[in-house]
């Protein structure tokens, strides 16, 4: 199991992206806009980094939806593979079946 500190911290930065995601994309489109005057490309750049660093989706970490840990994480499922075979093993994955030889 993670440290609940850290799965708190990312439930955070999942709001903070959540909140700025629109400003974040209007900024960007406004920097890379090449129609635009260099000092308006210029000061879009600044605003943007003015915005919490944890704004940016690029910060945001897959964890596990069960144990909230980091590592091993299967996207589709959305748990780690200790958690997966977990489930496996009691039957609660249909057609999932624990391998032995």
């Amino acid at each position: 199991m993670a440290k609940k500190s850290m799965i708190e911290r990312e439930k955070k930065r999942e709001r903070l992206v959540a909140k700025y995601a629109a400003k974040r994309a209007e900024l960007k489109e406004i920097a890379n806009d090449e129609s635009k005057s260099m000092e308006e490309r210029f000061k879009a750049r600044l605003t943007l980094a003015k915005l919490p660093r944890n704004s940016s989706a690029t910060r945001l970490h897959n964890r596990c939806q069960l144990t909230g840990r980091p590592h091993a994480y299967y996207r589709k499922l959305k748990v780690s593979r200790i958690a997966l075979r977990e489930l496996g093993s009691n039957g609660q994955i249909p057609g999932m079946v624990k391998s032995s030889w």
